[in-house]
């Protein structure tokens, strides 16, 4: 099978045939992918901004759609012939020891879930069965953006009726979180972002205003639309340090920041700690505190009832030869989610 291998920090992906595992673990299932969505983090993967990359080479990708091939024992919340997410967030059903694909003579690593190839080996508890109507390329939307989003306003920020949110950077999780705030009727919900065509889309989902970062003071302008306290709830997906820092600014006395993108290694974030002590909350989201499981098959009915809508938010779309083009799109902060068809 074709897959994307990250062979070097910082380098294009290198795509190739490698083999299957000769046999399934327990706990492990094999899945035929069909598509997959390009998150962020997997560009901070590919780049190694958390540090150095003790794995190499190995697969990525953990949001994706796909159909299940075959079982490993154990294996009891999906069966053969099941449509389903790929997640990076553990459901139900074993944690499996990873997979050792071959290239030649080199072993090939994966994590729990990989789908930057045509087939997987991944753990049970990384995919969760979905009707077989639902597109392939919203099934990966759901693995990762959607349920992440979704999460930072459910769990993370606890955003109530008629609150007033902030969400830097209007990607596939911001947009998301757009959505998110909309549906709970928040207000205002202001998109920020330094692309016109995102800050279109995030209109076009349900942010009230939007800001373009590259046109005058960000944190004035959003006092402006808020009122001089802030914002109750402020969202940062970029991981810019200077952008988490004017979230913090921004959010009110006994507001919520939370912080979704994550700083390079070696970056440091400079704050006020004070108000920590009178209310005011920092929270890190680790995808939105999602539950993969009991989540999907909700937002799968916001989708069929078209409250939710995923497959605007993907502009564009890649065969997995191109997927090194894809990289390059995502770091130039173009359009909105990527998907990769296998």
């Amino acid at each position: 099978m074709k897959a994307a291998i990250l062979v070097e920090s910082a380098k294009p992906l290198v795509v190739a045939d490698i083999e299957l595992p000769e046999r399934l673990e327990y706990g492990q299932v094999l899945v035929r992918v069909h598509a997959s969505g390009i998150c962020g983090s997997q560009i901070g993967e590919i780049d190694a901004v958390k540090g150095p990359d003790k794995f190499l080479p190995h697969l990525l990708g953990h949001e994706g759609g796909g159909v299940v091939e075959d079982i490993g024992a154990g294996v009891r919340h999906v069966k053969k012939g099941d449509r389903v997410v790929l997640h990076w967030r553990k459901g139900r059903g074993i944690e499996a020891p990873t997979p050792r694909y071959r290239w030649g003579g080199r072993v090939v690593n994966a994590g729990w879930v990989t789908t930057f190839n045509e087939r997987a080996v991944v753990s049970e508890n990384r995919v969760t069965p979905i009707p077989g109507d639902i597109d392939f390329g919203i099934a990966a939307l759901l693995g990762c953006a959607v349920t992440t989003g979704l999460g930072v306003v459910v769990n993370d920020a606890r955003l109530r009726i008629g609150e007033s949110i902030a969400i830097y950077g209007a990607g596939g999780v911001g947009l998301s979180v757009v959505q998110g705030a909309a549906l709970v009727s928040a207000w205002p919900i202001i998109a920020i972002d330094r692309d016109e065509a995102k800050l279109a889309m995030a209109t076009a989902f349900g942010a009230t205003h939007v800001i373009n970062t590259a046109r005058g003071d960000t944190a004035e302008q959003v006092r402006a639309i808020a009122g001089a306290a802030g914002v109750d709830v402020a969202v940062d997906t970029t991981g810019s340090v200077a952008l988490i820092e004017e979230a913090w600014g921004v959010t009110t006395a006994r507001g919520r920041t939370v912080l979704v993108g994550v700083p390079r290694a070696g970056e440091r974030v400079r704050i006020n700690t004070l108000p920590l002590h009178f209310e005011k909350r920092l929270v890190g989201s680790h995808g939105g505190q999602a539950e993969p499981a009991d989540d999907i098959p909700r937002y799968v009915n916001l989708v069929r009832q078209g409250r939710l809508r995923l497959a605007e938010m993907i502009t564009h779309t890649f065969t997995l030869d191109r997927i090194n083009e894809a990289v390059a799109l995502m770091r130039a902060g173009g359009g909105g989610r990527c998907l990769i068809t296998l």
